[in-house]
């Protein structure tokens, strides 16, 4: 029996504690995640999908229940020290890179995720091959820029650099905080291609919030709806490869 690498038991969390204003975001979440799992995540706005991110990462922390990582209770670990085995990439492409450094000296720094850095030799040039190999997955130019500032890249680019800085240490859990949200339709769709690969060749686990119904389903193996904080429905198997953008809009009605 494969042993899931985490689970998320009873997990609630409230806002506002103690004021009239005092909201529960999620209520009572039970979900088991199995290495492998392409997870594609739906919900209207404020149904809770952030806020789940926000509790496996650590800038949040549980109110009730326990979050478990093959195994062992993580439910008030840092999110520094959440960083050994989780990556994640947001939606603004500004996030998850240094833009007053080159392409290649992120990935190098992104070598060192999770890990105590020193001041040591860079050895950068040693590196570019491989980075301009690992790069051209992108399918983007990037790797004709790989001495490029990454604050002079398109935003297509640049999300496509963080992408590959929070995967390239092949962590446990990776989340994709609606990664493609502030790209125009061919530049997503090209970085969906890519993320899809990658995520399938170095079978990786991935939770992925989306607000494009096509890649909920068209992607993933498992399809979590999101509702009022709760988990409305977990589609996998035949009920995920027959659904239509509109039966999953159906469970929004």
């Amino acid at each position: 029996m494969t042993k899931p690498i985490l689970e998320l038991k009873n997990v609630t969390t409230v806002v506002n504690r103690g004021t009239a204003s005092q909201t529960t975001i999620l209520k009572v979440i039970n979900l088991t995640i199995n290495p492998g799992d392409f997870i594609t995540i739906v919900g209207t706005n404020g149904a809770g999908k952030s806020t789940l991110f926000n509790v496996i990462g650590g800038n949040l922390t549980a109110d009730g229940g326990q979050l478990l990582h093959n195994g062992q209770d993580i439910t008030h670990l840092s999110q520094e020290g959440r960083t050994k085995f989780l990556a994640r990439v947001f939606q603004d492409p500004k996030l998850g890179t240094a833009p007053r450094m080159t392409v290649a000296e992120n990935l190098l720094l992104a070598e060192k995720r999770g890990q105590a850095r020193h001041l040591v030799f860079r050895r950068l040039k040693s590196r570019l091959t491989e980075f301009k190999t690992l790069v051209a997955t992108m399918n983007n130019g990037l790797e004709n820029r790989l001495m490029t500032a990454t604050g002079a890249l398109s935003g297509g680019q640049r999300q496509a650099l963080s992408f590959l800085m929070a995967t390239l240490k092949r962590p446990d859990i990776l989340l994709l905080d609606e990664h493609t949200a502030a790209l125009d339709p061919h530049t997503s769709a090209t970085l969906m291609a890519a993320t899809d690969q990658r995520i399938r060749e170095d079978k990786l686990t991935a939770l992925m919030i989306t607000h494009h119904m096509e890649d909920a389903i068209h992607y993933g193996n498992r399809l979590l709806v999101f509702k009022d904080g709760q988990i409305k429905a977990d589609l996998t198997g035949k009920d995920k490869a027959t659904l239509t953008p509109e039966k999953l809009a159906a469970y929004f009605e």
